[in-house]
């Protein structure tokens, strides 16, 4: 088993979470293993201290003398293809595969041995919601899954356990699926990857810094579904003008398409234009006639089966990602009992339009997640009361001019952070009150000084975070201590 991988010689470049994951599966396959990144120790201490002992560690540059002398390549999502070295190396005729497509065919190596169905997610935005909502319908459901990818921990750290666990028979236990959600830097780099089940939740503009055009992002998204076939399915947005498009990218033999949509009369999936699911009048329903066998309750009609009022998560967003999550945990086999049962407890993520606190009749939210222009739109239509939003980071070669209609429409004031609070500031400040400010404490101040009762104020950036945060997580718990600190400040008056 294995012998693939067993005593080759391997590069992993990029030392991170993913880095760390996929040179560690390695040494346990048997390979030689050398990781490189450009960063040096003092960035990477954390990363190096989660290696095995037995890893080569190049720190400060790619060696490109050592990339000759490996067998194959394995690359981080955070590393471009196009870096100089990884072209290098591909023109040499050496093998560049990226850490999804390595987790992806070790566990080819298992399905000879036990069945595994591998799930795959991606979007521009709701992919980590959809994620752990399908995860825990699958699990409340009685399957065994694996959770990991562009969410949580880095795939290849999870199917590193299944290997450690395979010699010994007694502690093994078969997973059923494969979950995961994955990044268009990870679908660059994919090889034979072919998931069961596939989901496009929608493509908007977003990392045109890396991928420098629109098209290539699209393309790459699209790469999710290049090896599936006709007993695989592919789950898309009907409402998203790119995922459209999609569709006429898959040929005669490739995937089953089910869609979902908010917007689609309901008689476009009855009379048999469109499979899947689709919203109306506050109720999701669907209409799939050939999985009656799965589903009895579905037989014969396209029947409400999930009220959006009993939902626990908010927003038009989440209307998509439960119809998406339903979907796929449905051509998996769950019984649509159990898929109600579990969404309507599901409470949603950390950082995605997340209720932060009500103070003197002002509710405070946290979408840091937002890191993208689409995926503000999608929070202000959330909300039917006026908003204060503060946004700003670093501009990720955004068209800040998609957001006028919306903030036009919603907005009550800008306060505008980080890097790119100029060029957001030159497209909203003749459509609402713009406010600049130096850090998130002084935003969340500004906003509670504009606020009256009854408003929202919204963190949602349009933005990346690396100016001034480490990541959009860390952004997220300071807004909220900012919040908490006015409340706690409030109750003392």
């Amino acid at each position: 088993m294995f012998k693939n991988i067993n005593s080759k010689r391997v590069i992993v470049v990029g030392l991170a979470r993913s880095g760390v994951g996929a040179a560690n599966l390695l040494v346990r396959l048997g390979a030689i293993v050398t990781i490189m990144d450009e960063l040096g120790y003092k960035e990477l201490e954390n990363y190096v201290d989660q290696l095995d002992s037995s890893v080569d560690i190049k720190l400060g540059q790619f060696r490109d003398e050592l990339f000759d002398k490996a067998d194959f390549i394995v690359v981080s999502p955070g590393v471009p293809m196009q870096q100089p070295s990884i072209k290098r190396a591909q023109q040499k005729g050496i093998k560049v595969i990226g850490e999804l497509e390595l987790a992806y065919e070790v566990i080819e190596e298992f399905h000879k041995i036990c069945s595994l169905g591998f799930l795959a997610i991606t979007g521009t935005n709701g992919k980590s919601t959809t994620t752990t909502m399908l995860n825990e319908i699958l699990r409340n459901g009685g399957f065994n899954t694996v959770l990991g990818g562009n969410i949580g921990k880095a795939l290849t750290e999870e199917i590193s356990k299944l290997v450690r666990s395979f010699d010994k028979p007694r502690e093994f236990v078969r997973p059923d699926y494969i979950v995961t959600e994955v990044s268009s830097f990870q679908l660059e780099s994919i090889d034979r990857f072919k998931p069961k089940v596939a989901a496009i939740l929608n493509i908007t503009p977003d990392h045109l810094d890396r991928h420098g055009t629109m098209q290539n992002y699209i393309d790459a998204k699209c790469r999710i579904f290049e090896n599936q076939d006709k007993m695989n399915f592919l789950i898309l947005n009907a409402d998203d003008p790119s995922t459209q498009d999609v569709a006429s990218m898959v040929g005669t033999n490739g995937p089953d398409i089910l869609y979902f949509s908010r917007k689609y009369d309901a008689d476009a999936f009855t009379n048999g234009k469109l499979r899947g699911a689709f919203y109306k009048d506050g109720a999701i329903s669907f209409k799939l006639p050939e999985l009656e066998v799965l589903c009895p309750e579905l037989v014969g009609h396209q029947m409400p089966v999930i009220n959006a009022a009993d939902l626990k998560v908010t927003g038009v967003h989440n209307i998509e990602n439960t119809m998406a999550a339903a979907l796929m945990a449905l051509v998996c086999g769950c019984s649509m009992t159990n898929i109600w049962n579990t969404l309507k407890d599901f409470k949603g993520l950390e950082h995605r339009v997340e209720f932060v606190e009500e103070i003197n009749g002002v509710n405070y939210y946290n979408d840091s997640k937002g890191t993208n222009i689409w995926a503000v739109i999608k929070s202000l239509e959330s909300f039917d009361r006026p908003v204060i939003l503060i946004a700003g980071g670093r501009d990720k070669a955004g068209d800040f001019s998609a957001l006028r209609q919306s903030v036009k429409n919603k907005v009550k004031a800008a306060i505008l952070i980080g890097e790119a609070r100029y060029k957001l500031n030159n497209s909203l400040q003749d459509i609402t009150s713009v406010y600049m400010e130096q850090d998130m404490q002084s935003a969340v101040v500004s906003a509670k000084g504009i606020a009256n009762p009854g408003d929202v104020v919204l963190l949602s950036p349009a933005c990346a975070s690396f100016d001034m945060f480490k990541d959009f997580e860390e952004r997220g718990r300071v807004f909220k201590q900012a919040v908490l600190s006015l409340s706690d400040a409030s109750q003392k008056h």
